[in-house]
């Protein structure tokens, strides 16, 4: 990492860190408060401040005027509507999810906005270009998206990472590391494509990665469990936007093929949903299993991975670590071809080792197996229940010879 995008992660960190505290204390005298209730998606038993999201709206658009004025980013700013399409896709996204957090905005309403928010990006130039396809399938590797099928694309790429990061936020600190790690993972990945000449140039992605990372960080420790305050919708919806700007800026034009590794040859198109595969699985899984109970797409639950992990028997804390440490892992599995093209497969086994514990960890650790059994005990009282009859029959017998 260069000084240019250090700089611009410092800011991005401190400006959330020190404006943080500034919005918590707004949001409370405005009432935007979440109040515990019985719904069993929530985990807060107390009162939570949301609209953190704000904070790290404010540390994005510090450090993307920070980054207009380094020599470095030049080209990126010059001439070019992309880092203006981005401000205002986000603005939207922050928007939308702000007013969700206050008044409940419906769910077609917030796919509205984020068509809209998406739109704006396209407009600005803020499209895929190509990407490849796996085993040449339709006798091509490479498809060129034409001028007027890159914004549906766009738009439907857009929706899904939005909606993704969405879902997996219903944990203190669960949203905020997913996506800090992805975006790291996302700018190596960039980098190392910038130093193979195979990324199209000037290319906003890597700076707007590295700005998600600092805002992320800067965040975490208040919202760490036990959290003071929430990114709310406005957080994730927001967050979900630029997470998708790297992917669609990275990913979407670059058509390179790293020769002698037929695993990356399709990298472009793979790597940016392997990053992301936590919260694109959730994504998936949840909409399929709503149609198949036959719920309405859009229908809130506690069916998500992070309720499944608590479920099992997991605090808080250590269902947030286990769902960290697969994003990482699939972070690692992604950037490994790219950093040791010649390694082979043997570099892989480290990450397959490590997916394993990850595996054992969250179905066997030491102290699940006394939680489920406390839990079974609590469903069904076999000892209580037999106890209580016994008892009966000793105070019936000395009652008759009372009598007697």
């Amino acid at each position: 990492m260069n000084s240019s995008y250090a700089i611009v992660l410092a800011v991005a960190l401190g400006t959330t860190l020190l404006v943080t505290p500034v919005v918590r204390n707004l949001a409370n005298r405005f009432g935007a408060v979440v109040q515990p209730s019985n719904d069993p998606r929530r985990v807060h038993t107390r009162p939570m401040t949301t609209l953190g999201g704000a904070s790290m709206f404010i540390g994005f658009l510090v450090a993307m005027a920070v980054a207009s004025q380094l020599k470095q980013f030049h080209d990126v700013f010059e001439s070019n509507s992309e880092p203006f399409g981005i401000i205002l896709a986000a603005g939207v996204m922050f928007a939308v999810g702000a007013l969700d957090d206050l008044i409940d905005v419906s769910p077609p309403a917030k796919v509205a906005g984020q068509v809209l928010a998406a739109s704006l990006l396209a407009l600005n130039g803020v499209t895929m270009f190509y990407f490849r396809m796996p085993f040449n399938l339709f006798h091509t590797d490479t498809v060129v998206l034409t001028s007027d099928i890159a914004p549906l694309v766009t738009v439907m790429w857009v929706v899904v990472m939005t909606n993704a990061i969405n879902l997996i936020d219903g944990l203190d600190g669960l949203a905020a590391g997913i996506v800090s790690i992805a975006g790291l993972a996302l700018f190596l990945f960039a980098d190392q494509l910038s130093k193979a000449n195979a990324l199209a140039l000037p290319n906003i992605g890597p700076l707007v990665a590295i700005i998600v990372v600092g805002i992320c960080a800067g965040f975490l420790p208040f919202n760490w469990n036990p959290a003071r305050l929430m990114m709310g919708d406005a957080g994730a919806l927001f967050l979900g936007v630029l997470l998708a700007v790297p992917t669609i800026t990275i990913g979407g034009r670059t058509d390179h093929a790293f020769s002698g590794n037929t695993f990356f040859f399709f990298g472009p198109l793979l790597i940016p949903v392997l990053i992301l595969g936590v919260p694109i699985l959730d994504t998936v899984f949840s909409f399929l299993r709503r149609m198949l109970h036959r719920q309405r797409w859009h229908q809130a639950d506690a069916g998500h991975l992070h309720h499944r992990l608590m479920r099992l028997g997991h605090g808080p804390r250590r269902t947030v670590v286990i769902l960290w440490a697969w994003t990482a892992l699939l972070s690692g599995v992604a950037l490994v071809p790219t950093y040791f093209p010649k390694s082979g497969t043997n570099a892989l086994v480290p990450f397959a080792v490590a997916a394993l514990g990850l595996l054992l960890l969250a179905w066997f650790h030491p102290g699940l197996r006394s939680r489920r059994e406390r839990h079974e005990r609590a469903r069904h009282p076999t000892g209580q229940a037999n106890a209580e009859p016994a008892e009966e029959v000793v105070d019936l017998a000395a009652a008759r010879r009372r009598r007697a």
